[in-house]
């Protein structure tokens, strides 16, 4: 499948809906709700058997998903701030929250539930420089430079990535209750 050109063009999710798929231990999408499939404007044929790395826009650094399968390969759950690309070349933000799913035999992973949900504008513009220095880090150093930077970053803040976003944009009262309440429904 042909990569899609960014247009620049925002997608504005809503607040009330949130975008939920299921992959395997690889990553490999096997379920996505109807929102899912909506706003990344792919059928569901075509995002069932494809990798999620369908949606990576260009413009996030590799240091990111790096930090990502990390965490969750290790079976540590970690919320991320990521903007994602459509089909159609246009983008939105979220916010990711993981669920890791075992084998109930062997306890080996066998699914990844990302939750995603809208991110406030104010999160997105304080992660945009951040993001747009790593991606510039990584263009000329690497990946494991860009990783050192937000190390380093992090660091400063007394905090690690999850921490970060967390305290930057989880939700919380009645959005948080609701989040809650959706992630049941996919227990």
């Amino acid at each position: 499948m042909m990569r899609p050109v960014p247009t620049g063009k925002e997608i504005k999710l809503s607040t009330k809906e949130f975008i939920v798929s299921k992959t395997d231990a690889k990553g490999i999408i096997i379920y996505g709700n109807d929102y899912f499939t909506k706003v990344s404007g792919y059928k569901e044929t075509e995002l069932i058997g494809s990798p999620h790395n369908i949606l990576r826009h260009p413009d996030m650094p590799k240091a990111i998903f790096f930090l990502l399968w990390e965490h969750i390969q290790n079976g540590h759950n970690i919320s991320a701030v990521v903007k994602n690309m459509a089909k159609n070349g246009d983008h939105y933000w979220v916010v990711t929250d993981f669920e890791i799913r075992r084998n109930s035999i062997t306890k080996e992973v066998s699914q990844y539930v990302a939750f995603r949900q809208a991110v406030p504008k104010r999160v997105v513009e304080e992660i945009e420089p951040l993001y747009a220095k790593m991606l510039e880090i990584e263009k000329v150093h690497g990946m494991e430079a860009s990783v050192e930077y937000l190390n380093s970053f992090l660091e400063e803040k007394r905090m690690n990535y999850n921490q970060y976003i967390e305290q930057l944009a989880k939700p919380r009262g009645l959005a948080a209750a609701l989040f809650g309440k959706m992630k049941k429904m996919f227990d």
